[in-house]
């Protein structure tokens, strides 16, 4: 079968649900109805980049508009994109299918400076020039955004801009300029990207003239004097900050597989190596009453079983308390588990721990960062141990019993006994008992430090990648101890990482010769090809050291110096001889404020919430279910199209967020991880349609049979629908259905009749096939292929018997009888008429 559009390609694939763009909460528009188009590309798989939030409330923003579509699109497997190449379809987007050189901007999402290379490998497929400067107007505008875009210099050439800071309202401000510049006639880009350049928080790389002096650090010279530098974007008000209420339910198994609700946005602890808490500052939190009206509407249009609080220091918020008692009452009834993320030490509290189990125990992360308390007084870490230790004594009496650590070798001033150090506080751990049990069990997480950008340790140098391997493979050898799991992350990975971190324009040749050289997804273990990376070194005569293990002296020209994250340099740099001396800088949250430079105190100040209460908050919950009686149904649904591409763990989750979405009270499982019970016959394999399958469920009495059926269906996908639902027949009256007959469509060619025949008239057929374990298990389809015919050249009708420890699935019996090969197995259709008795 010739390959001509996506959906020809989709059989072939591994996980193609991450390909058809028919998500819940997914909005597909008309194109030829709005004046702009756009599509959000995320340079990473489906399953990372789904659970990227900031995308979703773009997503979200974007659509509101009338005059706007926005749609998806994520880098694709490797297989996906060689059928793409060999078929020469470009890459499209995920709502409409629509190339995507022929959207009006595409715009990145850049959190992760290994992404890059995935950058230009989306470009690639999408049939659109690298560089900035060989894109005319008859192609996509590219633009980008996010964390990395603080030092947006080493990729600077291949965007025509770039959003620095918040982009909420900068993404609706440029796309009206957009549509201005579109009304006018779109002729001139220069025009389009000078008013771009006059909103706060738009960095256009053609107005900034990199320069180099004689010891080879950049400089810039500003193309549009009224814009000598680029002032971060920020919102100051969270609570009218738009929030996705219906965020996309994405399909297969993203790696933050739940509802996401953001606190709050920045953090005041200081911790000098943290990007994040200097170029999110200042600290802003949306009120309790917002987040619990957003929680209401986003899980009644979700259906999720998970919620996380998202900010860079949960247990900071004013409100955890309270906000937390507010939630599990509206949770608890619901066997929703709430987890926070990223909390402290300090403030994991006893009570905050008591609410988060009510549900069950969701994971528990503590990051001392450092062993020593000189070391974590270096970096500002402001947390003792004996606050780590109570904070686990702590967990272990209420039922945790693992623990995960994380810490950073290569920190500045770091020595040998503060290494010592990391071993001795796992050792103490250690010893904390846990009643009735041999102790807790303890996950050592360590990453090589990496200097970043606006930060107070922006000056210091990376260790080289023999000392990070050798401190790694050190504390790996000390931590072989009986209940600690020692992982690390790749120092090649974070050399990589620093290298891109504090990296110039220069740079730019050296991501186009890795991307040629086949560098991809390079913040997977399994795609790092670090050999390549040395090779692209080697070829554009880059020095690595120059950017990662050189100190930077206070005095040189640094290349994001144009970029106003909002922290003044000044700040930085005190920041750093403290650093050194080990001095303390304190919270501004609750104490004195400390210069930074972020806040005016008129749009940009501070903004938290003592005040605890509201009227969503308040509100007295009724309807909460008590115990019920319940009965068991039996639902039939029909699964085609694009629905046989969901596996069956991933139907089940489906169908189980669609019960949420509907309202439906079912039956929970008892035990430490209540379940919804639900039970399905004989699940279909991916890629395998069926007219009429049936799962069981148990349901509150008070819903009847034609309700279930009524209230599930618009929460399906597309593929999927109920049929019929009826009262369940006891287990010991329930038919046991034996075989299943199928109808097999041939879409490129003919069923070869000469070797039905053949079948037909073989005493035995053996088919051969491997289990898990390796071991060959002979099976004779005489035996189990009970009927099978041609209706016509293309079409045949197959009726497969099934019985305990030997079945057989309709791919396995056309590749034995009709010697098919897999690929060509995978794009017949083949669809499940029926089941029935022999």
């Amino acid at each position: 079968m010739s390959i001509r559009t996506i959906q020809d390609i989709l059989p072939l694939v591994e996980q193609p649900s991450r390909y058809l763009g028919t998500e819940i909460n997914a909005i597909k528009k008309d194109l030829n109805a709005v004046q702009l188009r756009i599509v959000l590309a995320f340079p990473d798989m489906y399953e990372i980049g789904t659970s990227h939030f900031g995308l979703q409330i773009l997503y979200h923003i974007l659509n509101r508009h009338k005059d706007i579509a926005a749609e998806r699109v994520f880098a694709p497997g490797l297989d996906m994109a060689a059928y793409l190449k060999s078929a020469e379809i470009p890459l499209v987007s995920l709502e409409s299918q629509q190339p995507l050189n022929q959207f009006d901007i595409i715009g990145f999402s850049l959190l992760y400076e290994l992404n890059y290379t995935n950058v230009l490998y989306m470009l690639e497929l999408a049939k659109i020039p690298f560089l900035a400067g060989e894109r005319d107007l008859s192609y996509p505008l590219i633009i980008a955004g996010g964390p990395c875009a603080c030092n947006p210099e080493p990729v600077a050439d291949f965007f025509d801009a770039m959003v620095v800071g918040d982009g909420e309202n900068v993404i609706i401000e440029m796309s009206r300029a957009w549509m201005e510049w579109k009304a006018g006639g779109a002729d001139d880009k220069e025009a389009l990207l000078k008013k771009w350049s006059d909103i706060t928080g738009v960095y256009v790389p053609a107005f900034f003239r990199p320069r180099y002096d004689d010891a080879g650090f950049q400089a810039f010279l500003p193309g549009l004097e009224q814009h000598p530098r680029v002032k971060r974007a920020i919102m100051g008000d969270l609570d009218r900050a738009p929030f996705p209420e219906r965020p996309i339910v994405p399909f297969g198994k993203p790696v933050h597989d739940r509802l996401r609700l953001e606190v709050s946005r920045g953090c005041t602890r200081g911790c000098r190596f943290c990007q994040a808490g200097m170029i999110y500052r200042p600290v802003r939190e949306r009120s309790m009453e917002t987040l619990i009206a957003l929680f209401e509407a986003s899980m009644a249009a979700t259906g999720y079983e998970d919620l996380s609080l998202l900010s860079l220091s949960t247990g900071d918020y004013e409100c955890i308390i309270p906000l937390m008692e507010h939630l599990m009452q509206r949770c608890e009834h619901r066997r929703v588990a709430v987890s926070l993320p990223s909390l402290r030490a300090g403030s994991l509290t006893p009570q905050l721990m008591s609410l988060v189990k009510k549900v069950r125990k969701t994971g528990l992360t503590i990051a001392p960062e450092a062993g020593s308390q000189r070391l974590r007084d270096v970096v500002n870490k402001n947390i003792e141990e004996a606050d780590i230790v109570t904070s686990v004594e702590n967990a272990t009496r209420l039922g945790w019993r693992v623990i995960k650590l994380y810490f950073m070798v290569g920190l500045p001033t770091e020595t040998i006994k503060d290494l010592q150090a990391i071993v001795s506080l796992v050792r103490n751990l250690r010893k904390i008992k846990v009643k009735n049990r041999k102790g807790i069990k303890i996950n050592v997480s360590v990453a090589t430090f990496i200097p970043k950008p606006h930060t107070p340790f922006q000056w210091a140098s990376q260790i080289c990648l023999d000392a990070a391997q050798d401190k790694i493979r050190w504390l790996r050898d000390k931590l072989k101890m009986p209940g600690v799991q020692f992982k690390w992350q790749n120092p090649e990975v974070s050399l990589l990482e620093g290298l891109w971190s504090r990296g110039d324009r220069r740079l730019g040749r050296l991501l186009v010769a890795a991307h040629q050289k086949g560098c991809r997804f390079d913040g997977w273990s399994d795609k790092f090809q670090y050999r390549l990376w040395q090779e692209a070194f080697s070829q554009e005569g880059v020095e690595i050291d120059y950017y990662t293990t050189r100190a930077r002296a206070l005095t040189e020209p640094l290349p994001w110096d144009h970029i106003d994250a909002g922290v003044d340099k000044d700040f930085l740099q005190s920041e750093w001889a403290k650093a050194l001396e080990g001095e303390h800088t304190g919270d501004c949250r609750d104490q004195e404020c400390n210069n930074c430079g972020v806040c005016d105190f008129n749009l940009v100040e501070p903004k938290t919430h003592s005040t605890c209460n509201g009227t969503a908050a308040n509100q007295r919950l009724t309807g909460q279910p008590t115990e019920a009686v319940y009965k068991k149904l039996k639902v039939a649904y029909s699964k085609q199209g694009q629905a046989k591409y969901f596996g069956h763990l991933e139907l089940v989750n489906i169908v189980l967020r669609a019960i949420r979405r509907a309202g439906i009270q079912v039956k929970f499982s008892q035990g430490f991880h209540p379940k919804p019970l639900i039970s399905f016959e004989d699940p279909l394999p991916v890629g395998l349609e069926g007219l009429k399958e049936h799962f069981y469920l148990e349901v509150a009495a008070g819903f009847n049979a034609q309700s279930v059926l009524e209230r599930l269906n618009p929460q399906l996908p597309e593929g999927l629908r109920v049929i019929d639902c009826q009262p369940a027949a006891p287990r010991a009256l329930r038919n046991n259905l034996t075989a299943a007959v199928y109808m097999v469509t041939k879409k490129d060619g003919f069923f070869d009749e000469k070797e039905l025949t053949n079948f037909h008239n073989s005493p035995e057929v053996i088919y051969r096939r491997n289990n898990r374990k390796g071991q060959t298990k002979e099976v004779d389809l005489k035996e189990l292929v009970l009927n099978i015919e041609l209706l016509a050249p293309d079409r045949l009708q197959m009726t497969l018997r099934s019985e305990p420890g030997k079945t057989v699935r309709p791919p396995e019996v056309l590749g034995r009888i009709f010697s098919l090969p897999a690929n060509k197995i995978k794009q017949t259709q083949i669809v499940k008429m029926s089941s029935e008795n022999v």
